[in-house]
């Protein structure tokens, strides 16, 4: 069955293989160094469990002039309060999104928000801000359907290594990465080998093997994209590449933990959707998370339309996208051949029955 993964087909690689084509807000309280945001006022649900998390969204987004923007909504609390580095830097209503400015220059700026009722949750900003690889970022900070968090600081997934800079390799060291999943095949492996810091444990996971077809027309890429799709469940290569990874997020021992491809988009995105679906996180959640790539990646996407002519950047335009149709086609192929997600782990990628209750355990918090 032909498939197309990804694999050589970066933004760069997929110009080259185509040259042949025709080459202050209500019940907030701003702190020191904060501004606040919008809130709304809504009717309070007390918390059954006082050590459960009361929050139902939030997100930490760092802005282009170093402020941070930081989001909840948390209808089991009364009143939330954010910290930054041991000291609060913002007050808010259950539902409140303040920007926070001046903290001390960091790695990466956590912030915990204490509610009045229940449990605290810990957050960053999903992204790493690497310069050589911008699709670099955190697997953690989504809700599961029962209520806990996914943790942050724990799995990561990416794009090309190659490019990582010296100061991006500092920072993952400072960071603790620990263990990183090369999901590419050998071509890709051998052109851009990844650059992380010394120490980190490298190991290969092959999804596509070799053999990846050139599209020749805007709707030949597409079908190859979603035959790609059904072919991160369907393939051999893929599923033992899969089960590998699956394994070893489950081990605390590697957690500080990558998965990568080329441009972290397919079979980066099928591993980061399986595991978040298995980790309890909702579809919609999950879908959104895949559709990140298109923002983390713009930049380097839109250069390659700037480089190819009209007619070659109309067939890479499918290729380079993360579109929901393509993530549908994997789960699609796993109702299909196995019936349930459950399954699919269970008979597909051949987990043992303890596996998804160790992801769960040691990926999760609330």
């Amino acid at each position: 069955m032909k498939t197309l993964f990804a694999a050589r087909r970066t933004a760069a690689s997929l110009v080259v293989a185509l040259a042949a084509l025709g080459a202050g807000a209500p019940g907030a309280t701003a702190l020191p160094h904060t501004t606040g945001g919008s809130a709304s006022h809504q009717t309070r649900i007390p918390s059954r469990d006082p050590r459960a998390i009361p929050f139902t969204e939030a997100t930490v987004e760092r802005r282009p002039d170093g402020a941070y923007t930081v989001s909840w909504r948390a209808p089991g609390a009364g009143a939330v309060t954010v910290y930054a580095d041991d000291r609060p830097v913002a007050h808010g209503a259950a539902e409140q999104t303040v920007t926070v400015r001046d903290l001390p220059a960091a790695d990466r700026q956590w912030f915990r928000l204490v509610p009045d009722e229940g449990a605290p949750l810990t957050l960053a900003d999903r992204s790493l801000h690497l310069e050589g690889a911008p699709n670099f970022r955190d697997l953690g900070g989504y809700r599961t359907t029962d209520g806990r968090w996914v943790r942050m600081g724990v799995l990561y997934r990416s794009d090309d290594l190659s490019r990582l800079t010296d100061a991006d390799r500092a920072k993952l060291r400072r960071l603790g990465l620990r263990t990183d999943y090369d999901l590419r095949n050998s071509e890709e492996r051998g052109k851009a080998p990844d650059r992380v810091p010394d120490g980190v444990r490298y190991a290969v996971a092959d999804v596509a093997g070799e053999g990846i077809p050139t599209p020749t027309s805007p709707e030949d890429s597409v079908r190859l994209m979603l035959e790609g799709g059904h072919g991160m469940v369907a393939l051999p290569s893929a599923r033992a590449a899969y089960a590998e990874v699956f394994r070893a997020a489950a081990d605390p021992g590697n957690h500080g933990m990558l998965f990568h491809c080329s441009a972290g988009k397919d079979r980066t995105g099928w591993a980061a959707a399986a595991l978040l679906t298995a980790l309890g996180v909702d579809r919609a959640t999950v879908t959104r998370d895949y559709l990140a790539t298109n923002t983390y990646r713009a930049a380097e996407v839109q250069a390659a339309y700037d480089r190819a002519t009209p007619e070659v950047a109309a067939i890479l335009r499918p290729a380079l996208e993360a579109r929901p149709e393509y993530l549908d086609a994997s789960f699609t192929e796993v109702a299909e051949r196995y019936g349930s997600f459950d399954a699919y782990l269970r008979t597909g990628l051949g987990l043992a029955d303890g596996t998804p209750d160790a992801l769960r355990q040691g990926l999760l918090t609330g």
